[in-house]
């Protein structure tokens, strides 16, 4: 078996098998080809090709490329987990990867709203949705949702309006893994939602679609996550502070918020879809450094 056929093999089994995202599998993916191309160069064609040392040396050389620690460590995550899988199914005789490692990534905190700034986007996408655009009430609906729910925005596009519940005021989710969820929202996002559905989305939703997505794109197709990056990333422009401009910015607002106003860790990670606690307790740390900055700036002995 080629190098090229078996990594197509092992993204079939993460699609299939192990039911991870299209993201997800297209991550491991780009990995693992520029790990063929590599190997290819150094005449590697086969699974019993890929050693420990044409491993090392692949990431060596991804390093002097000036790859970020974050991706080289993701590189090396994806190269363990072809592996383990070849060896799992005997298609080699050892795992050759088991001690391969990649540097420590540097761990940024991620980028936090201040309840100002939130206040100021929501008044700014309010105004738009007072002219009744059906856009407009969408991208309300949308910025609401977002920060009420902390949804990532592949569990946003993917809503239909049968996950929303709103006289229990909650959403049903599909997360990492295909992991279901359900998650609370409050009245600002629920009277956006009944603003969309009632007088946006009959206007721009197509016959076809009438009783599946909950949020459509301008021509009724379900809406695609490339209009969610780009309406945030519009917003964000002029809020200061700099860092990602994506939707994840306001699911990290929303778990800091709620930890701010003592929210229980364990029910944030539950809300969050988070599989760890540790992944969770990083909003723990910036609510810590949210609370030094404060001190620094308004005690006098500080």
């Amino acid at each position: 078996m080629d190098l090229q056929r078996t990594v197509d093999d092992f993204a079939s089994y993460l699609a299939v098998d192990r039911g991870f995202s299209e993201h997800t599998v297209r991550s491991y993916r780009s990995d693992l080809t520029q790990l063929v191309d590599f190997a290819t160069t150094r005449g590697a064609t086969d699974p019993d090709d890929l050693d420990l040392e044409l491993l090392r040396d692949w990431l060596w050389r991804s390093s002097q490329d000036g790859l970020a620690k974050s991706t080289l460590a993701r590189r090396a995550a994806s190269a363990r987990s072809l592996t383990a899988w070849l060896a799992r199914t005997k298609t080699t005789s050892t795992d050759a990867a088991t001690r391969l490692k990649a540097p420590k990534t540097d761990h940024h905190l991620p980028r936090v709203l201040s309840r100002d700034s939130i206040d100021s986007i929501l008044t700014r996408v309010s105004t738009r949705a007072e002219t009744g655009d059906p856009v407009a009430l969408r991208d309300l609906a949308i910025i609401e949702l977002l920060y009420a729910s902390a949804l990532r925005v592949s569990e946003l596009t993917g809503l239909g309006l049968g996950d929303v519940d709103l006289g229990r005021l909650t959403v049903r989710v599909l997360g990492k893994g295909s992991k279901e969820r359900v998650v609370p929202f409050g009245n600002p996002a629920r009277d956006a939602l009944v603003a969309w559905m009632d007088r946006g989305r009959p206007s721009l939703v197509v016959e076809s679609h009438a009783a599946s997505p909950l949020f459509v794109g301008a021509r009724g197709g379900r809406l695609a996550s490339r209009t969610v990056y780009e309406l945030v990333s519009g917003l964000l422009a002029t809020v200061p502070g700099s860092g990602p401009a994506g939707p994840h910015t306001f699911r990290h607002t929303a778990a800091t918020h709620l930890l701010d106003g003592g929210a229980d860790l364990r029910a944030v990670q539950e809300m969050l879809g988070h599989a760890s606690l540790a992944t969770t307790q990083l909003y723990t740390h910036v609510s810590t450094e949210r609370l030094k900055e404060s001190y620094r700036m308004a005690h006098p002995r500080a």
